[in-house]
């Protein structure tokens, strides 16, 4: 599975936090923290309780579905 490099309690929760916003996408997660989506998506099924991470998941994929540059 994709590893996430090891990041501050400080850079994790700021991942987190723009992985929830629906204004960032995983490209600008990328280039601020050097985190791919899979990296990312590893990092939230980590860090979030399993009915968070399944409700995030079908949040990203239905709003990308919808918008071809989403997430």
């Amino acid at each position: 599975m994709t590893t996430t490099p090891d990041l501050t309690e400080a850079e994790t929760s700021a991942v987190i936090e723009m992985a929830l916003s629906d204004h960032i996408a995983f490209a600008e997660i990328e280039a601020q923290f050097g985190l791919s989506d899979k990296q990312v998506k590893v990092l939230m099924r980590s860090n979030l309780k399993p009915s968070s991470y399944r409700t995030w998941r079908k949040r990203v994929r239905e709003f990308s579905d919808r918008r071809e540059h989403y997430k």
